[in-house]
């Protein structure tokens, strides 16, 4: 696609992440981006994901729902219209508290980002992974 590209939702893979979660994956590599990813997690009433860090920054907007973020062992309470923003290796998590779910729209400063899992040690680059967490 060059240097631009318009992705549609409904016309991406839809991956599952385990405990109802899942994640589509909007701008990647394949777009022909070299500086970042994104895409939109959708997490059940009363799931979350695992506790994880990233090799880089990110950046999470609160679409709609409410969110329990844990951040370095610190909790807030976010909901839609918030904005998370994660610095580099910092354990992070978020679980819907709500009653409807819970929607992120996150956004990783590399195209190479990864996640490790702090439980297992796990790491898998994003655009790879198929399971545990956003």
């Amino acid at each position: 696609m060059g240097n631009r590209a318009i992705r549609r939702e409904a016309e991406r893979p839809r991956i599952e992440r385990g405990g109802g979660a899942s994640t589509v994956q909007m701008v990647t590599p394949d777009t022909g981006a070299r500086a970042i990813l994104n895409g939109f997690t959708d997490i059940p009433p009363g799931a979350g994901i695992p506790l994880h860090f990233h090799n880089c920054e990110e950046s999470v907007l609160i679409v709609s729902g409410e969110a329990k973020v844990e951040i370095d062992g610190d909790v807030f309470d976010a909901q839609a219209g918030d904005v998370v923003w994660v610095a580099t290796g910092l354990p992070h998590r978020f679980s819907n508290m709500g009653a409807t779910p819970l929607r992120i729209f996150w956004t990783y400063a590399s195209a190479d980002a990864t996640r490790t899992l702090v439980e297992t040690g796990e790491e898998r680059r994003i655009v790879s992974d198929n399971r545990d967490g956003s």
